[in-house]
């Protein structure tokens, strides 16, 4: 077998047979903190891709769009679903390949589910082969992908979404195989975004959805791809990296699926702001200290987490997301670093934007070492007074080995749900219903 054939018949055949319980129960997790994530950045972007579906011809037919209590085509769907799934940086990811793998997958999974009515089994099927199939094409180009200006969420995502759809409604490999070369030739998605106070990074995951879905349309419609898209000079590895590690592409099977190195986000910000974010609030629960007495604070992280992240100056609320100083700043004032810190109010705050002056971030060789095993950061804060105040944390909540229990998780869920405007019954009627799968796919479908 080729480089594509194998990986594709790998990512089949892992799951011919029904999911074991515990296999299950990560896919529901995960679809229920993307559907958390999403209702909450619907609400940010709603004027935005309200404008945006009307351009797209968009009508109310189709499939639910989460969150904005419209129907569009799939493809719309999927689009902005996945614009929604990233906007509030609230979504789940893998820190080993730099990527989050659920807002493109399930942007695109669940209008084609929910337009097929694929069964609750199929559904959670198509959720964890989509998963294995991103995080296992991250894990094999990075660092060396992000270093090239990629971003692995788009990238590896549109591939990763739509062998998900295919395996939900079990094509056949000859149809994953023209999907897959589809998506990956188009596969695109710049970390430029990250700059200039730019809207655009939640445009990549909702790109990557389209692309899925669009690539599926082509399989299915007879377009046929190359044979091995995969390798050679102009192939979707040599274009993303420097090198690939085919130990990372293909794992032994003994090993865990990777839907089980997931984490789940606590807190609003990039996932590299979490560290510091824990370490700060550790801090001031621990200790009484006067913002306006702080004469400087200093974050040390891995060096990966730096560049992008340690700008003190922030004027948009993306650019506030992606702001080690300034999430640092945010919660020493206010305690907190949810989606309400992430706003215009926190971001025109005197007392924040005048802390996160005062913070600067170094990269550390050490803490760059054990990445991406552990994902370090120091803060230390000193006070006119001369009192120093350190904290590391080498594992943030959320991460595989410190996750979030289910009633943390359910607790984020409404949270998020309230925010964007569901009321309690609501909000509890779709938690219960993920919780449920594999029965009552269909009443899931219908709540969206």
């Amino acid at each position: 077998m080729n480089l594509t054939d194998r990986l594709i018949h790998e990512i089949q055949s892992l799951f011919q047979s029904d999911l074991s319980e515990s296999t299950g129960r990560y896919a529901k997790r995960c679809l229920l903190d993307y559907l958390g994530a999403t209702l909450a950045g619907a609400r940010l972007t709603r004027d935005k891709t309200a404008i945006l579906m009307t351009s797209l011809g968009g009508s109310d037919s189709g499939v639910s769009v989460i969150g904005l209590r419209r129907r569009a085509p799939v493809p719309v769907a999927a689009l902005v679903n996945g614009i929604s799934s990233h906007a509030a940086e609230l979504d789940d990811g893998v820190i080993s390949g730099i990527v989050h793998p659920g807002a493109p997958l399930l942007s695109a999974l669940l209008p084609v589910a929910e337009e097929q009515s694929i069964d609750g089994r199929r559904l959670l099927l198509g959720i964890v082969s989509g998963y294995e199939a991103t995080v296992r094409l991250a894990n094999a180009i990075q660092p060396s992908h992000k270093m090239r200006g990629y971003h692995a969420t788009a990238t590896c995502g549109g591939i990763g979404a739509a062998l998900g759809i295919l395996n939900m409604t079990a094509a056949t490999e000859e149809t994953m195989k023209n999907a897959v070369s589809a998506a990956a030739v188009s596969a695109g998605g710049s970390l430029k975004v990250l700059e200039d106070g730019s809207q655009l990074k939640p445009f990549n995951p909702g790109h990557a959805a389209l692309t899925a879905v669009v690539s599926v349309a082509l399989a299915k419609a007879g377009f046929k791809g190359p044979d091995d898209v995969m390798s050679g000079r102009a192939g979707f590895l040599a274009m993303m990296a420097d090198a690939y590690e085919e130990e990372a592409l293909f794992p032994e099977r003994d090993q865990k699926l990777c839907i089980e190195s997931v984490y789940v986000k606590p807190y609003a910000a990039c996932r590299y702001c979490h560290p510091a974010i824990e370490a700060a609030l550790q801090i001031r629960c621990e200790k009484v200290i006067c913002v306006e007495d702080i004469e400087w604070i200093r974050v040390a992280t891995y060096k990966l987490a730096v560049d992008h992240h340690d700008h003190t100056v922030v004027q948009e609320v993306s650019s506030a997301k992606m702001s080690i100083p300034f999430s640092v700043a945010a919660a020493m004032v206010t305690g907190r670093a949810g989606i309400e810190e992430y706003s215009e109010a926190c971001i025109r705050d005197t007392r924040i934007v005048r802390l996160a002056q005062k913070v600067s971030v170094i990269p550390d060789e050490h803490y760059s070492a054990v990445f991406p095993k552990q994902t370090p950061a120091r803060v230390e804060i000193r006070c006119r007074n001369g009192s120093d105040h350190v904290r590391e944390v080498f594992l943030p909540k959320g991460e595989p080995g410190n996750p979030l229990s289910d009633d943390e998780l359910n607790n984020k869920f409404m949270s998020l749900a309230a925010y964007a405007g569901l009321t309690s019954n609501q909000s509890a009627t779709i938690r219960d219903a993920v919780w449920n799968l594999p029965d009552g796919a269909e009443r899931l479908y219908e709540l969206l």
